[in-house]
């Protein structure tokens, strides 16, 4: 059986899933063959397996940090919110159907068989498995049916690193006030406190974690340091999504990328690509004054295409993104390829309470049926005669997976991808991934405007591979690696 460390932390958003992934890179550093795992994940941003799963892409970046192929054994069920007290649940890649939170929570105590078949598939090859939390453990009223937290540190023994967030400030109210709330045995299981995202002088700390240590009677294992990297985030939370100001104001850029904002956002990380790229800048906007000075607009995908299409509509946005097209290139992918043809459709109301069908952007001669039945897979190709400014991407191979609901014909036949004057429109996530997709197009916009950007190449994947790796560098020398071998029984390397 694997060994086994757990990061759990004081609330959401204080840096677990980054945690676990540095740890799988630092195992695989040091030659131990390493695996993710979240029991239960609620997230907009999934991913498809080479099988056909669903899957949260924070194990996706987690399983790339380990260097293996994702899987959903990584993350047995998912938890996609399609309202505010409601989601789309998913066990081992497959939708199981929408349930309340009130409905789940009496339910989800019978899926700890999947959970543990899942844990017991990763462990029948791992050497270490990483597990990440969700939230807090310290959720008093969630507590008596945890599969999550210390439920499923229980379920397979598990010590634990608790982590706070000392840039949003109270960090060590955050832990100490976080095992007062645990039972003696869950405290117990807690090994070691982390200060995540640190910034300025650590020395200022020393006499506030003497008394943490003496308060809480765990070690604290490290403090790590706020650091700038360019990884996939989770999920809304992401900082990245507050980046937006009322206009393109940074001199310093020369391409302006503008992301729709959908209120209902899924797989935000498409545009990840174009923030890797220097003297390209993104925002996430919501109102059509922030389209002001913008080189190209995306719209991304969407839990629910008619709900954001009908904000597009009331917002003002859908005409404002209409006159930029005029000039200007609009791309759409998943959802937001649906919201660029003629008219949405949703005759078994999939993503309303009734039969009801909306107008959409109009941009493409496209319509799109909803269907109950999800779509998943992963897809490849070729762009095949691109014009105007995409036609930098003729004869480029891309891959990437789909999910969605629902298809898109023109004229009668079902499409993919459709390129028409300055409209791009695609199911395929990831698309920009590929190669040095995004920095081709990113040049061709900078080309149109008279200017150049570096034409240095650059390979998504190996950029990741080295952002990763400097995660590992950080973590390792701001946390006593020696003491997680020991409370992990493994001799230390």
């Amino acid at each position: 059986m694997s060994k086994v460390i757990m990061i759990q932390g004081t609330m959401s958003n204080v840096g677990k899933s980054l945690l676990v992934g540095a740890l799988c890179r630092i195992f695989k550093q040091d030659g131990l063959k390493v695996a993710p795992f979240k029991s239960q994940n609620m997230a907009l941003n999934s991913f498809v397996t080479t099988e056909g799963l669903e899957m949260g892409r924070a194990q996706v970046m987690q399983a790339e940090c380990a260097g293996i192929t994702p899987s959903v054994y990584m993350n047995p069920i998912l938890l996609k919110p399609t309202t505010d007290v409601g989601s789309q649940v998913i066990v081992n890649g497959e939708v199981i159907g929408n349930m309340k939170a009130r409905e789940y929570f009496a339910y989800k105590k019978k899926l700890i068989p999947d959970i543990m078949a899942a844990y017991n598939k990763l462990s029948s090859w791992a050497d270490v498995i990483v597990i990440e939390g969700a939230g807090s453990p310290a959720e008093i009223n969630l507590k008596s049916d945890d599969i999550v937290n210390m439920g499923m540190a229980k379920l397979v023994d598990a010590p634990v690193l608790l982590v706070g967030d000392i840039d949003r400030g109270g960090v060590f109210a955050q832990l100490l006030g976080t095992l007062e709330l645990l039972e003696p045995e869950e405290r117990d299981r807690v090994k070691g406190l982390v200060i995540n995202k640190f910034r300025g002088d650590k020395s200022l700390l020393d006499s506030g974690i003497d008394m943490l240590e003496e308060r809480g009677h765990v070690p604290v294992v490290g403090t790590v340091p706020y650091a700038h990297l360019m990884i996939d985030d989770e999920d809304s939370l992401s900082e990245r999504l507050n980046n937006k100001k009322s206009s393109f104001c940074d001199r310093s850029s020369i391409v302006e990328v503008a992301v729709v904002r959908l209120p209902k956002i899924s797989n935000f990380t498409d545009v990840a690509p174009f923030e890797n790229i220097d003297k390209v800048a993104v925002r996430f906007i919501t109102k059509p004054s922030e389209l002001e000075g913008a080189d190209i607009v995306i719209i991304p995908g969407s839990k629910n295409t008619i709900s954001d299409m009908k904000w597009l509509l009331e917002s003002g946005m859908a005409p404002a993104i209409q006159r930029f097209s005029e000039n200007g290139p609009v791309v759409g992918i998943c959802g937001g390829f649906q919201m660029l043809g003629a008219v949405i459709s949703d005759p078994e109301a999939v993503e309303s309470d009734s039969e009801s069908s909306i107008r959409g952007l109009g941009l493409l001669q496209m319509e799109t049926v909803m269907e109950a039945a999800k779509h998943r897979s992963q897809t490849e190709g070729v762009f095949e005669d691109m014009t105007g400014v995409f036609s930098c991407l003729s004869g480029e191979k891309f891959s990437g997976y789909e999910i969605h609901n629902g298809y898109s014909e023109v004229n009668g036949k079902s499409v993919t991808i459709v390129q028409t004057g300055n409209i791009f429109g695609t199911y395929v996530h990831g698309i920009f991934d590929n190669g040095d997709i995004a920095l081709r197009l990113a040049q061709a916009l900078a080309h149109k405007k008279g200017l150049e950007l570096s034409s240095e190449s650059m390979d998504y994947a190996s950029m990741k591979e080295k952002e990763y790796d400097k995660l590992a560098d950080i973590v390792r020398a701001n946390l006593d690696m020696k003491y997680i071998y020991e409370i992990i029984s493994l001799p230390p390397k």
